[in-house]
């Protein structure tokens, strides 16, 4: 396939060109910069945002679009999510409406805002933040063209991601910084609660697997499925590593939209990968 992937460059962008590429696939890569992208990928030099109707011309009619691109998803509550929604909405508006057949879209479990146990395609969305409120809306807004317009929709909703881990923000990347930087305490919260965690580089296979079969649509949980407490996770990543650093318990607050456990049902991707989900 022809497919064009926005914020190429991203933390997980650049894996999902790789993995494209990988499996034979051509990239045109969209983003504001193309530091560490795979030199294999084509770059496009579009705003996106541009409100333009003819950018699927201008992107080379591609067959698929994976739509990546989004401004500080690290910072949950920053105005961007709200400022930046509709121009989210009719760049995927026009994609479809001038002929773009296979839409995917970047989705987070942070659009169900507070939830114990698995979420699948039918658990309801009550969002906590900026982040989550934005992506929900936008994620109901591609629902509601899908009905009107022939074309189909992948909504690629992920959980907690980690490898690469100075390329990104999460916060195994902020306890590695804090080791290079020699620090001998991370301060941490009480640990405990339990998400579902996927390697960047197993997301960007699922995402692969997903976006290029017909069978399944709709709402896809991109995801391990296994709950594990936060700590454990990351003392695993410390005696992994090396690391010399300890965790500081207690030192922050539990936040009030994390759930004691939450994990995406793995029934769609299961059915798309078979035997090469997690290989």
């Amino acid at each position: 396939m022809k497919v064009v992937v926005t914020g190429a460059s991203g933390y997980i962008g650049r894996h999902v060109v790789k993995a494209f590429l990988d499996q034979g696939h051509s990239v045109i890569a969209c983003d504001i910069d193309y530091k560490g992208l795979d030199e294999r990928a084509s770059i496009a030099h579009t705003d996106i945002f541009s409100g333009k109707e003819n950018l699927f011309d201008e992107l080379g009619k591609p067959d698929l679009l994976v739509h990546l691109a989004w401004r500080h998803g690290f910072v949950h509550n920053a105005q961007a999510h709200m400022e930046y929604l509709s121009s989210h909405y009719m760049f995927l508006r026009n994609m479809v409406l001038a002929g773009c057949k296979r839409i995917a879209v970047m989705g987070t479990m942070h659009e169900i805002g507070y939830w114990e146990g698995p979420i699948d395609e039918k658990t309801p969305c009550a969002p906590l933040s900026l982040y989550g409120v934005a992506k929900n809306a936008l994620r109901q807004a591609v629902v509601l063209l899908s009905k009107e317009q022939d074309f189909k929709l992948y909504w690629l909703r992920a959980y907690y991601i980690y490898g690469d881990n100075l390329r990104g923000n999460s916060v195994f990347s902020k306890l590695q910084q804090a080791e290079i930087d020699g620090k001998k305490e991370f301060p941490f919260t009480s640990g405990k609660n339990k998400y579902d965690f996927i390697h960047v580089d197993a997301l960007a296979k699922q995402i692969v697997a997903a976006t290029t079969q017909d069978t399944v649509t709709g709402i896809i949980n991109v995801c391990s499925g296994n709950p594990i407490s936060l700590g454990e996770k990351m003392e695993e990543f410390i005696a992994e590593n090396h690391f010399k650093i300890k965790l500081l318990y207690g030192a922050y607050p539990d936040r009030a939209y994390d759930s004691p456990g939450v994990w995406g049902d793995t029934q769609k991707i299961r059915q798309i990968m078979g035997a090469d989900f997690l290989a």
